[in-house]
């Protein structure tokens, strides 16, 4: 059955169309039959009852600069459709948090992927302190003493924005690293989040394994290594994408995450694996679907539309 489908993304001109997981979505919907519709997080809006977008009727086609076109722009009342994808990037600001509170006036009914309620409880960085056994030691703070004393404690530490995504803000102090004082210094005075800290893990060198989950299954995995003199594998920096297999551990971890990611409606999740230990799991808007497709010739897309034409049914 064909589905109108409202995808609320950051502008579709600039994307990689060989990498964005935003425009593989994209393109398996129009093959699959269903109506798309285009709309910027900023032309999201309540009105007296209603929840309505402003945007574009949306036709994409895989040819480098020439990959989507568009249609007379107008407003559509997000009740009216039947899926909405939330896929606009990070950072978990207020910005964002709105939008999940202004779509979860539509969810149910109007299908919101991933639920926007569990998507604002469930960022990266939080949700996989409900699993500390599968993690490596954490600490999230704000106060410099306590992130001094997990320094001391671990020596070797990863030290990053909370709400931050991409690798943006991420820095490696080794046992003899004198800059937390400065590092502390630097981002409390651009904002008043915590910062989280956790042990270096030197197994992040032979690569941070994402792996994609939907509606709660492991369907695969990419392994993305560090470029040389770089602690950050993030694609987004320059990290190399690998081919590589689901271990023993990896669906030890999925089996365990999996069943909550599926009660609460996080249809399509990317977790951070490196050496065996949860780092992240990801629900705002993960990626990886190209890579994962390439190296395993697996239809990632379509197993993400497949389970929301069911849950639609």
């Amino acid at each position: 059955m064909p589905l109108k489908v409202a995808i609320q993304m950051d502008p579709i001109g600039p994307i990689n169309i060989d990498a964005d997981s935003t425009f593989r979505i994209a393109e398996e919907a129009q093959a699959r039959g269903h109506e798309l519709f285009y709309y910027t997080p900023d032309m999201l809006a309540y009105q007296e009852g209603r929840v309505t977008a402003r945007g574009w009727p949306l036709t994409v086609r895989r040819v480098k600069g020439d990959h989507f076109s568009i249609g007379e722009m107008q407003e559509i009342d997000l009740a009216d459709w039947d899926v909405v994808w939330l896929r606009q990037d990070p950072p978990f600001d207020m910005g964002y948090i709105t939008t999940t509170h202004i779509l979860e006036r539509v969810h149910p009914d109007t299908l919101v992927v991933n639920d926007p309620f569990w998507v604002r409880n469930y960022p990266e960085k939080l949700l996989v302190l409900d699993f500390p056994d599968l993690t490596p030691p954490t600490t999230i703070a704000r106060d410099l003493e306590t992130l001094k004393a997990f320094k001391h404690k671990h020596g070797d530490i990863i030290l990053k924005p909370l709400y931050g995504n991409g690798g943006a803000g991420v820095f490696r102090l080794d046992p003899n690293d004198r800059n937390l004082n400065s590092l502390h210094e630097l981002f409390t005075g651009i904002n008043r989040e915590p910062l989280i800290a956790q042990k270096f893990l030197p197994d992040v060198s032979a690569g941070d394994k994402r792996v994609i989950l939907v509606d709660g299954e492991p369907v695969g995995a990419i392994n993305r290594v560090p470029a040389k003199g770089e602690t950050r594998s993030n694609m987004h920096v320059g990290g190399r994408p690998e081919k590589v297999a689901l271990t023993d551990r990896d669906h030890e971890i999925c089996a365990r995450i999996g069943p909550l990611l599926r009660e609460k409606g996080q249809i399509f999740v990317g977790i951070d694996v490196i050496g065996g230990w949860l780092t992240e799991i990801n629900v705002t808007s993960p990626t990886g679907i190209q890579e994962l497709e390439r190296f395993d010739g697996i239809n990632i897309a379509e197993k993400i539309w497949q389970a929301i034409e069911a849950r639609v049914a």
